[in-house]
């Protein structure tokens, strides 16, 4: 599989972006070094590493394990990357809206 960055659309995220920062956001509240999630994720660091920075597209398989070594369900950890995607979509939508807003007053 292929790690290549495909373009995006302004403002609007990747599936692999929102879940990564969601994952790490999710370790450091629970105060866990990258080894202890992936040990228990059975990972490597340097694999859980690059799924919260966004560079790889994990399997449903080791999402599930990295939900699971972070004590989440599949849904829970769904929720929180849908969640994460709707804030991000509303203040770009907010954004656009303001930008438009000035360009029209102008």
């Amino acid at each position: 599989m292929a790690d290549t960055a495909a373009p995006k659309p302004d403002g609007e995220p990747l599936w692999r972006d929102a879940l990564g920062e969601c994952l790490r956001d999710l370790r450091h509240d629970r105060g866990e070094k990258l080894t202890d999630t992936a040990g228990r994720a059975g990972i490597s660091p340097q694999y859980l590493s690059e799924i919260e920075r966004g560079m790889k597209d994990p399997s449903s398989e080791m999402i599930a394990a990295v939900a699971g070594a972070l004590e989440l369900t599949l849904t829970d950890l769904t929720v929180a990357v849908a969640e994460r995607l709707s804030v991000q979509f509303t203040a770009s939508v907010t954004a656009y809206v303001h930008r438009s807003a000035y360009a029209l007053a102008a």
